[in-house]
């Protein structure tokens, strides 16, 4: 009998401690959840550079484009290289990219249109390493929106030779709130897209190695 009441003190003691621990997760779940949203958004410290890359896929409120106005207008680069997907044989995302740039201050002669055919962060590192290679630049500004700023680094320092000098700068999304993610739909989205994407980053990385 008293190895039985022993029995159910014991599970009534984990239970208890199960609820406790749920509690406790719980009541710090927003201080997590933002932690977990801020740990997406890298800002590299910016340096003159030979050329500024916004990267494709702007949004809706073309807040890639503004960032990227932004930095030129500081004269830390020369040149913005609107890098966008093709659409069709003539025409295609960086033409799009190139109007919201000159909406915000960016002469047109100061913008090179790119078009590609990736359809990945990493395809479009790939083909902007290229460009980069052909036009001997030794250092880059790469802009993209703020959940995809820790991605884009880790796969442009992959994907770029090391003797060219790769920066990222955050532009701010209009769908995504780093401290308030969790409590948007699009954000959420937003939020687990990103983490599925830097999971397959990581992996495709391991491959390479020998």
């Amino acid at each position: 009998m008293s190895r039985e009441r022993g029995g159910i003190t014991a599970k009534l003691i984990g239970l208890l401690c199960f609820v406790l621990l749920l509690t406790a997760i719980y009541a710090v779940r927003h201080p997590l959840l933002r932690f977990a949203g801020e740990e997406l958004v890298v800002e590299d410290p910016l340096q003159k550079s030979d050329a500024i890359i916004m990267l494709s896929a702007d949004n809706f409120y073309a807040d890639r484009a503004t960032r990227s106005a932004e930095i030129y207008r500081q004269g830390l680069a020369p040149i913005v290289v609107a890098s966008g997907e093709r659409l069709r044989p003539y025409a295609g995302i960086a033409e799009l990219m190139e109007h919201d740039l000159i909406e915000r201050g960016v002469p047109k002669e100061k913008i090179l249109r790119f078009a590609h055919d990736a359809d990945s962060t990493r395809e479009e590192a790939r083909a902007l390493a290229k460009l980069a290679n052909e036009r001997k630049w030794r250092s880059v500004i790469v802009v993209t929106s703020n959940y995809h700023t820790r991605r884009a680094r880790y796969i442009f320092e992959k994907v770029f030779p090391e003797a060219i000098s790769v920066r990222v700068a955050a532009a701010r999304d209009g769908d995504f709130d780093p401290e308030s993610w969790f409590e948007k739909r699009k954000g959420i989205k937003l939020f687990f897209r990103e983490m599925t994407g830097m999971a397959a980053a990581l992996w495709e990385s391991r491959e390479k190695t020998p």
